[in-house]
């Protein structure tokens, strides 16, 4: 962890039980931690942003400003890129971690969409780039350094500038994050392929077994509600009925109720140990120091900074950091560690913070590529 970072976390540490209100420890902190970072920037960061896009509007940071550069199109269906270019960003998002269900799915929509076959066997099997359209290399090689060593070099960032736009380059790292955050999901509930489909992608494991005949999944089936209605026909994706984040969803109730259903103590820990998993800074110091502010005590951020096992934690905690280091390490869970937080949490409360989780994943992609400080 960067110095301002630690020295952030050693402050909330010593402040606790002191009586000083959290809001002022936390106001203290987050200023110790600006001053301590105000040093040299590089030179492709913004000095207002503090990013690698200018500041769009006073007041907004982070992921709220990042947003703002983009087209305000619907990314996968309407980028000007064209359909095969976004299909090839999902199936780069797939690909990085290891989700076959979503790869599966996007490569039929992307051989739809005439997306060379050659290219899509390029990003299957994590070759070189050579040969493969500028403009499809660019947007692999930025989903392989974001997913695979969560930073994005000033190199590939500056090419994907020059030849996408600035609009394009922010879409399609929101789509990366979107789909990011729908292969957390997934691989979560070990959503493997319907009777009788194709999985498409190689593995460097064998998927768990303990899936509903029916649903291909950890999630029983649950019918639709009455009344829902699919979108236009040539905007609909390829995921039958009671599979994928269709049936995820529906077995969630949303923040509030996960909320009132593990407090907001277990969620923070859920943000700080997926932020954590991803090495984003700017994420990691606000994250620990909202958690510290929620009742997560100081040995426990420690714990998960430093990666220490996690005997002596409490059970609930514990369950949260290794569903979360599996999940994002391994992308795979355990069947004893699903079933663990299974128990532990109940069935609607685990697909909630799953879900948070991977809010947090779709954030930290966009904090990534755009370097935010």
């Amino acid at each position: 962890m960067p110095m301002q970072y630690a020295l952030l976390v050693l402050l909330l540490a010593a402040a606790a039980g002191s009586g000083v209100p959290n809001a002022r420890i936390l106001r203290v902190g987050v200023q110790m931690a600006q001053t301590a970072s105000s040093g040299p920037l590089p030179r492709d960061i913004h000095p207002d942003s503090r990013n690698r896009l200018p500041l769009p509007k006073p007041g907004v940071e982070g992921v709220a400003a990042i947003r703002l550069h983009a087209s305000g199109v619907d990314v996968r269906w309407s980028s000007p890129l064209g359909r095969n270019l976004t299909e090839l960003a999902i199936l780069t998002a797939a690909r990085a971690h290891d989700q076959p269900y979503e790869w599966s799915l996007h490569e039929m929509e992307a051989l739809a969409v005439s997306l060379d076959p050659k290219t899509i066997d390029v990003v299957r099997h994590n070759r070189p780039l050579a040969g493969v359209p500028e403009k499809a290399a660019v947007i692999v090689a930025m989903g392989r350094e974001i997913f695979g060593r969560h930073a994005l070099g000033a190199d590939t960032y500056a090419r994907a500038l020059k030849v996408l736009g600035t609009s394009n380059l922010v879409d399609v790292v929101i789509l990366m994050g979107n789909y990011a955050a729908t292969a957390t999901r997934l691989t979560a509930f070990n959503q493997q392929m319907p009777p009788g489909w194709k999985q498409l992608l190689p593995l460097p494991f064998t998927p768990p077994d303990d899936i509903h005949p029916d649903t291909r999944s950890r999630l029983p089936y649950l019918k639709a509600q009455a009344g829902a209605t699919p979108g236009p026909l040539y905007s609909r994706g390829l995921a039958p009925e009671g599979t994928g984040p269709g049936l995820i969803n529906r077995h969630g109730s949303g923040m509030k109720l996960l909320e009132a259903g593990v407090g907001r103590r277990t969620m923070a820990l859920a943000v700080l140990v997926t932020s954590h998993e991803h090495h984003q800074p700017y994420h990691w110091a606000r994250s620990a120091a909202a958690a510290q502010g929620d009742g997560v005590e100081p040995a426990v951020i420690d714990a998960v900074r430093q990666d220490r096992p996690l005997t002596g934690l409490d059970e609930k905690d514990a369950a949260v950091v290794q569903f979360a280091r599996e999940l994002f390490r391994r992308h795979t869970v355990a069947p004893a560690t699903y079933q663990r937080a299974l128990k532990i949490f109940g069935e609607r409360n685990l697909v909630d913070l799953v879900d948070l989780m991977a809010r947090t994943v779709n954030d930290l992609t966009l904090l990534t590529a755009f370097d935010q400080r």
